[in-house]
């Protein structure tokens, strides 16, 4: 055969073997397709995922009444938190979702972390989240032995702020930790949390906290922006006492383009809203009211992340009756360092037995929860 034929055959198969092999590709794409997502990642959990959502169900079937409240429920560790030996006591009677852990070192973490997971694992406990105040501003102090960072308002342009949030998030991963208590996103007047924002000049706020949470979402770390829905413009401590917004929610505008860039949770701060008609929260803290947790910000905001609580013994809210059956009764998903776990626990079991409204409201919290949990490779 000449080379001209060869030629001639060549050019006439070559097509068709490149057209069957296109064929075969887009059949095994179609495929995957069809076969049920298995694996997820931190993207999926905002997503409309059917696969995603089956697979919660399936979990949230498996589980007894106290298995779900306990998802609910995150106590502190280190100082200024609970004794290690309490919260492995919380941890073995299977009465808590997750651990803040709030002043120690990165080798204590570590290793308190793995203590923590060996009891979860032997008796058939879902992983925890685990959380840290990881804000820039307070990271090196409040986890000593970690990587030296930049202080929130030392950080001068946009790729310094990813860059604090990626040493940070370095740092977290290697510890455990999965869950971080920052970026705060208040304004910077108030003494308490001004300095610890990116707010030293207003235009830099938002892009500067979207860059962090990017980041740090990134890296397999829940984001929190806090404290909704607006702490810097108040002049007092809630550490100490309630603090009130008298009028207007001017810091509300920070929240939507974070919720649009994919923020994945939220903190309820312990302030009070008067002479505002529509925002009115009776002289509570705004962690106790549905009007701001779930009409403003689930609703009005469409946010669908992790709501939490801010610590429940602080002085703005640690007064209230029964402060943590009514943060979560206005829809919040975690209540955060409750004064007494044990009673807080059965307060909220309790309540969940006798009214089918309040079972409704903890099982939806407990489904983000658990969702979240697998969207961090927690839950096989």
């Amino acid at each position: 055969m000449s080379k001209y034929s060869i030629f001639i055959l060549l050019s006439f198969y070559l097509p068709l073997i490149g057209c069957s092999q296109t064929s075969l590709e887009s059949e095994e794409l179609a495929t995957k397709k069809r076969v049920k997502q298995t694996v997820f990642e931190l993207s999926d959990f905002l997503e409309d995922n059917k696969d995603l959502d089956e697979k919660v169900n399936l979990q949230l079937k498996k589980m007894s009444d106290s298995a779900l409240v306990a998802q609910l429920i995150m106590p502190a560790t280190g100082r200024l938190g609970l004794p290690k030996e309490d919260v492995i006591k919380f941890t073995k009677k299977g009465i808590i979702g997750g651990i803040l852990m709030l002043n120690g070192t990165v080798d204590e973490f570590t290793t308190w972390i793995k203590e923590f997971e060996d009891i979860n694992k032997n008796k058939g406990f879902l992983p925890f989240l685990y959380s840290a105040d990881a804000e820039p501003s307070l990271f090196n102090r409040k986890i000593s032995g970690s990587t030296m960072v930049k202080k929130a308002q030392e950080v001068k342009t946009l790729e310094e702020a990813t860059e604090v949030a990626q040493l940070i998030s370095a740092d977290l991963t290697k510890i455990g930790i999965n869950y971080n208590f920052a970026p705060v996103v208040d304004v910077s007047s108030n003494a308490t949390v001004g300095y610890r924002g990116f707010g030293a000049k207003k235009e830099n706020l938002i892009p500067w906290s979207n860059a962090f949470i990017a980041e740090t979402q990134k890296n397999n770390i829940i984001a929190t922006a806090k404290h909704f829905p607006g702490h810097g413009l108040v002049s007092g401590d809630t550490h100490k006492s309630l603090q009130t917004i008298d009028g207007e929610l001017k810091e509300l505008e920070n929240y939507p383009p974070l919720i649009a860039n994919g923020l994945l949770s939220i903190m309820i701060a312990h302030i009070a809203i008067q002479n505002n008609k529509q925002y009115d929260t009776k002289g509570l803290p705004a962690t106790t009211s549905k009007t701001i947790v779930t009409e403003l910000l689930r609703k009005k905001l469409g946010f669908k992340g992790l709501i939490v609580t801010d610590a429940m013994n602080m002085g703005g809210v640690s007064k209230v009756p029964n402060a943590s059956i009514k943060a979560i009764e206005a829809g919040c998903d975690i209540v955060l360092m409750p004064l007494d776990i044990e009673k807080t626990f059965q307060g909220i079991y309790t309540r969940m037995k006798s009214d089918k409204d309040f079972r409704t409201v903890v099982e939806e919290a407990a489904k983000r929860v658990i969702r979240m949990k697998i969207c961090l490779g927690l839950v096989n």
